[in-house]
Formats: structure tokens, C-alpha cells, sequence
């Protein structure tokens, strides 16, 4: 089916620009993932402002020299203030590790926030202890935005100059280490690095996944079309040949002049099917190495459209059928889809007159507009040539959903006076000028 390889070749080449973006929308963590960003967040707030807190109480104690005694106070002893902390230091050091809870929505926003405020309240308090704490939440926050972020570049960018600040002002960023801690933080970059593998390989697994759903979807849409092609090809065509050769039994032995151009009339729907089958066919059959005209290459007629409605209800009229055919308007260039699918309107419509409407009078009318192509075919009513099968209506219903691509409507309903009316209108797709201006 080379229709539904080339949708293919379409969903794969979209997949490979997804997986350069690697989604431009982060997908909604799940309220597991948010309570443990939210607790990690509060864990290392805690023990920063903690941190800040002993860091304080520490400066505020009195210092002597070695083997020197205190000086006693004069007079009464008084009572010492407990140790207090600057408010805007302290809500600093908790926004040290605060937006970490939004650090898998807004990865690059959480890593921006935590890497400035830190900075300022590395100059603000030079508190050494809580520096251990800001330094992991810089950490953390430096993983997520490159893992979590769809942004490759940005994100790569972004994590490049954190380092480089936190180098340039290392002092407020970087945590005085004992050898001790060396092991610890080998082990924390391999842990990192060992998530960020199974977090892109999922990735590229939903991916695949993905496109595999988006493969199977096209390749049902196509053979929904191929069906609903076959359908109209075939009953139209076989209906007519049926009504015919019927014809031609019922007058063979009195007028056997009729019962020849009958059978004329046969052999040549039979031809007509022949040739659209081939088309349709030869259509599947084609690969893509094919040239600008696939269908002129095979040496297939091209796709009837509006332009073969008089040869359709003259071949319909051949039946007995009386048909009326009114054309007004200047005929509007239409895409061969559209065009396709209106020439499809008309012969569904004569079909169904053909099976369950016998003895009616049929009229036709297409009438072209600058905007649009209306065509209606309504009969007088009748009676049923051939009961109804239990497909009975599948071909209005597909003929509504094709011309729904092209920005089509499909109306069909029993007339107040008696019969059948189908109307459709297909607008016309004018080309874009400014392309054109565009260009000089």
C-alpha cells in the first residue's frame, strides 16, 4: 500500500523531529513524583536553614584567648539574649531548595532559581555549614534540567554556565570537602548518571511506542479509503451491469435489436469497472521510486472527477433511468481529492436510485461558484430494484467523512414531496498569493 507507506514515511520522519525535541511539552509528573520532589525540597531547606541557624548562634558566642579568663561583668549579672537570625537570611536559605519541588514541570526555571538565590545567600551570610546543602540542591537541580528538560540546547547551555558561575564564585557554591567525601560523591555522579540512562532509554522506548500506534492508525485510515473506494467503484458499477443484463433476458426473444444494446451497454460498465479497478490497483501497487505523474508512468487514466458526470448519467440514462442534468456556472479548479469525492457524490446518489429506486425521475444539478461546488441529485421515489444489504447507507457515511477533509458537508434526507435528496458542497481551495509576494 503505497498510500499508507507514505503516511508512514510522514509519522516516521515526525518522529525523528520529536526526537530531536524530545517533546516540546513536559507530560504532568504524577503525584507520586511530586511528593518526592516536595519532601526532597523540604529535606534540604530544613537542613539548610538549620545550618544557617547553628551557623549564627556560633558567630553571636563570645570568644577569649587561650588561658586568658573571662572578665567578670560588673555589677549584677544579667541575663544573656538567646541568638537570633536575620528573617530574610533564613527565608533565603529555604528558597535554596524550595523550587527543587517544581524541578521535573519547570526543570530550567527550578535550576535558574535555586543557582541566583543560592549565590545571594552565599555573599548575604558566607554561612560554611549551610553551603553543603546549597551545594546539593545545586546539584540536583543541574541533573534535572539536563535530564527532565525537552530543550537539548537550552538546557546544555544553561547547565554549561551554571558551572562556570559556580566556578567563578566557588567560595559561595563550593562546600569545603575532607577525602572522606570523595567516595561518597563518585558514587552520587554514577547513581546520576545510571538514572538519566534508564530515564532516556523509556524515553526512546514511549517514542517508539508511540510511533508504532501512529504507523498502525495511518495504515487503517488508508485501508478505510481503499475500502470505501472499492465500494463505490464496485456498486455503482455492478448495479448498472445487473440492471442491464436483466434488460436484456426480459427482451431477448421479442426485441432482440434492445437486448443488443443492452448487452453493449453491459460490456460497457463492464470496461468502465475494469479501468477504475485499475486504477486503484495499480495505485496500491506502485512504489515510491516513481516519477513526478506515478499514475501517468503506469500507463493508469487519470481519477474520473466532475468533468465525467455526463458520461456517468448517460451510462445511467443507458438503464432506463430518465436523468436530468443541469451544469451552471464557470467549472472552478477543484483538487483531484475533492474533485474525486463530488464525482463520488453523484455516483452513489444514481446507484442508490438505480437499487432501491426504480421508476423514479432523477435530477441532477451542479452548480459552480467562486467559493464552492453544490451538487444535489434527488429522485422522485420509487421502489427497490434489489433489497437492502446490511452495509445499506456505509457509502453516504464515507462520502461524508471524505469530503469532511477537503472542508466538505454531505446532507441526505427523504424529500417532503416524495423521494430521496442528497446534497454536497465542496469549497473551492483558492492559492495563496502572498506566497507569491513573498518571493520577489
Amino acid at each position: 500500500m503505497s498510500g499508507a507507506a507514505g503516511t508512514a514515511g510522514v509519522v516516521g520522519r515526525t518522529g525523528v523531529r520529536r526526537w530531536r525535541a524530545v517533546g516540546t511539552a513536559l507530560p504532568r509528573p504524577s503525584w507520586w513524583m511530586w511528593t518526592a520532589d516536595a519532601a526532597l525540597a523540604l529535606v534540604l531547606a530544613v537542613c539548610t536553614v538549620s545550618a544557617s541557624l547553628d551557623q549564627d548562634a556560633a558567630m553571636k558566642v563570645p570568644q577569649f584567648g587561650v588561658g586568658e579568663p573571662a572578665p567578670p561583668p560588673p555589677g549584677p549579672p544579667a541575663v544573656l539574649a538567646g541568638p537570633t537570625a536575620d528573617p530574610r537570611e533564613l527565608a533565603l536559605a529555604a528558597l535554596t531548595a524550595l523550587p527543587l519541588i517544581v524541578r521535573r514541570r519547570y526543570p530550567l526555571a527550578a535550576f535558574w532559581a535555586v543557582l541566583g538565590v543560592t549565590l545571594v545567600f552565599g555573599q548575604r551570610s558566607g554561612a560554611s555549614g549551610a553551603t553543603v546543602y546549597t551545594f546539593l540542591s545545586c546539584v540536583v537541580a543541574a541533573y534535572s534540567a539536563a535530564v527532565h528538560s525537552p530543550r537539548r540546547v537550552p538546557a546544555l547551555v544553561g547547565v554549561v554556565l551554571g558551572a562556570v558561575l559556580m566556578a567563578v564564585f566557588h567560595e559561595e557554591y563550593f562546600p569545603y570537602f575532607t577525602p572522606g567525601f570523595v567516595p561518597f560523591l563518585v558514587l552520587l555522579g554514577v547513581g546520576l548518571g545510571a538514572n538519566a540512562i534508564h530515564i532516556w532509554q523509556q524515553r526512546v522506548r514511549d517514542l517508539q511506542a508511540q510511533q508504532e500506534t501512529a504507523t498502525r492508525l495511518a495504515v487503517e485510515r488508508e485501508r478505510a479509503r481503499i475500502a470505501r473506494e472499492l465500494h463505490d467503484v464496485v456498486t455503482h458499477n455492478v448495479s448498472v451491469m445487473v440492471i442491464q443484463a436483466g434488460a436484456a433476458r426480459k427482451v431477448m426473444d421479442a426485441a432482440p435489436d434492445r437486448a443488443r444494446e443492452a448487452l453493449l451497454a453491459v460490456e460497457a460498465g463492464g470496461r468502465t469497472a475494469m479501468a477504475e479497478l485499475r486504477h486503484v490497483m495499480g495505485l496500491l501497487t506502485m512504489d515510491g521510486d516513481s516519477g513526478p505523474d506515478p499514475a501517468a508512468d503506469a500507463g493508469l487514466a487519470p481519477q474520473p472527477g466532475l468533468a465525467q458526470v455526463t458520461v456517468l448519467v448517460d451510462r445511467v440514462r443507458a438503464t432506463g433511468v430518465p436523468v436530468e442534468l443541469t451544469v451552471t456556472g464557470a467549472p472552478a479548479p477543484l483538487v483531484a481529492g475533492a474533485d474525486l469525492a463530488a464525482y463520488r457524490v453523484v455516483q452513489e446518489a444514481l446507484t442508490n436510485v438505480v437499487k432501491h429506486a426504480a421508476g423514479s425521475r432523477v435530477r441532477v444539478t451542479v452548480g459552480h461558484t467562486p467559493d464552492a461546488v453544490h451538487v444535489e441529485v434527488s429522485d422522485t421515489g420509487g421502489t427497490a430494484a434489489a433489497p437492502a444489504g446490511p452495509g445499506g447507507g456505509r457509502g453516504l457515511l464515507g462520502l461524508r467523512e471524505r469530503l469532511a477533509v477537503y472542508g466538505g458537508t454531505l446532507e441526505a434526507g427523504v424529500r417532503p414531496t416524495g423521494g430521496f435528496r442528497v446534497r454536497a458542497v465542496v469549497p473551492v481551495q483558492k492559492p495563496v498569493d502572498h506566497l507569491a509576494e513573498g518571493v520577489s
